[in-house]
């Protein structure tokens, strides 16, 4: 229970400091992408600002040692760079450069019941339903042509 409460103090935490950098208005996002036009550089101070924020969270806990809502501390492994995650990048960077909103601000937005914001969230889903799925499907199709090899 007290892992569940600090992932909900989390995204309480976050959701502000998105409503607060207006981060979650789509037309701050599309105006910060449009550098040869009217060019906001507000999510540049935004970003900055996380920077710092995360570089100094990330310092204190690699010193602490041990979390303290968990057994160990959960650091990254790879560090390489491959085709799923170039492709995802590429995705997210797209949806983010037509609509102006990722999946935080996004999820944010869904107080207001907007029906764009809506179409959004459940296409989001959807691929992220789709991404899980994809590898299950992939490696069924390589078992089922190693069978049918086998046999023939």
């Amino acid at each position: 229970m007290p892992q569940l409460l600090a992932a909900f103090g989390c995204g309480l935490l976050f959701g502000a400091g998105l409503l607060i950098s207006g981060m979650t208005q789509p037309d701050k996002v599309l105006g910060f992408l449009d550098i040869f036009g009217a060019w906001d550089a507000t999510l540049a101070f935004v970003m900055a600002g996380a920077v710092i924020v995360t570089s100094v969270g990330f310092a204190l806990a690699r010193r602490r040692g041990a979390p303290m809502l968990a057994t160990k501390l959960q650091w990254p492994t790879r560090n390489d760079i491959d085709a799923p995650l170039l492709t995802g990048a590429a995705l997210f960077g797209i949806g983010w450069g037509l609509v102006g909103l990722c999946p935080g601000p996004a999820i944010v937005n869904l107080a207001s019941l907007g029906l764009p914001v809506i179409v959004f969230v459940v296409a989001m889903a959807v691929g992220m339903l789709g991404v899980d799925l994809w590898p299950q499907r992939a490696s069924a199709r390589v078992a089922a042509s190693a069978v049918s090899t086998a046999d023939g």
